[in-house]
């Protein structure tokens, strides 16, 4: 999605304070490049924590990283003494590089994604042309199968497999009130993620959302990307699940299945390819990590022709 970035007007973060010792503090990071909503993830009473889809910064016309985004986080986390636990990626982004690898060498913790990441890497590999070349299992420390749990400190979490955006996204549910629900909602003012990259379904998207909206109603949920609205010009990533269910503009009210695939496919049918997707999935899928250095010390990107036209 090609993204206006006047239309935000952003401050770089915002915290949602925890609710009681089993509820999260969760600070959120815009980084208005790609429109990404970055989270750390702490425990009151311990003072653990985790990163979720945090970004490492590329500059598309130059096929150049950076990590300003990802290095004033650390300086967050060191500021505000947590210990990093987990690096989480809710699936492999197909609009900004993932920081994981970087995050890990800088801060600790071990990384983590949804198993079916080697689903998708097989997907890309065959339009990459890159056969065995992109293993995520040996990339990340632990690959999540849905129902999974873990601790951030004292804290439950849980794993819910989300698939439709891609076929391996995860929700990671913590804590007794909040879901980072990565891009299957939006703000509820902006609807849902888009459904049409390969491995991804309208229809499977639908369940994954109704599966979200069953979580109970005082829940936190925190979206992966925000672009801003015609009306809104302030970066929005945090609902529950009573306003998503009410109003979110595309499934609140009650739509039904087939009036919501109409709806997704039609609107994914006038979107445009995210310019950074073709750089994207090479690194996400190593998570993180650039392509290996060739013989003169470089790494290239490698950029399939007219698959996508």
């Amino acid at each position: 999605m090609s993204i206006n970035t006047e239309k935000i007007e952003h401050p770089f973060s915002l915290t949602s304070k925890s609710k009681g010792p089993r509820s999260a503090i969760v600070t959120g990071f815009y980084e208005p490049d790609s429109g990404s909503c970055q989270y750390v993830c702490s425990d009151p009473g311990t003072g653990s924590a985790a990163l979720i889809d945090i970004v490492q910064n590329f500059d598309p016309e130059a096929a150049a990283t950076s990590f300003e985004s990802a290095e004033k986080i650390a300086a967050y986390v060191e500021r505000e003494g947590l210990k990093i636990e987990w690096i989480l990626d809710t699936h492999p982004h197909a609009d900004h590089f993932t920081a994981s690898s970087w995050l890990k060498n800088r801060l600790g913790g071990q990384t983590a994604i949804g198993e079916k990441v080697e689903d998708i890497s097989e997907i890309w590999e065959k339009l990459y042309n890159l056969p065995k070349e992109l293993d995520p299992s040996a990339c990340y420390d632990k690959l999540f199968s849905d129902g999974d749990s873990f601790k951030i400190g004292n804290l439950d979490c849980q794993v819910m497999l989300s698939p439709g955006h891609t076929l391996g996204s995860v929700t990671y549910v913590v804590g007794e009130d909040c879901a980072f629900v990565h891009d299957t909602f939006m703000h509820v003012d902006a609807g849902t993620a888009r459904a049409d990259f390969p491995g991804g379904s309208s229809a499977t998207l639908y369940n994954s959302l109704q599966s979200i909206l069953a979580l109970p109603d005082e829940t936190r949920l925190f979206v992966g990307h925000d672009y801003g609205t015609d009306d809104r010009h302030e970066p929005a990533w945090e609902s529950t699940v009573a306003q998503q269910k009410a109003d979110n503009i595309h499934i609140g009210g009650g739509v039904g299945l087939d009036e919501y695939v109409e709806l997704r496919d039609e609107r994914d049918a006038t979107l445009a390819l995210p310019e950074r997707m073709l750089f994207a999935l090479q690194v996400n899928l190593r998570g993180g990590r650039l392509p290996e250095a060739e013989d003169n010390g470089h790494s290239y990107f490698k950029i399939p022709a007219n698959r996508f036209a």
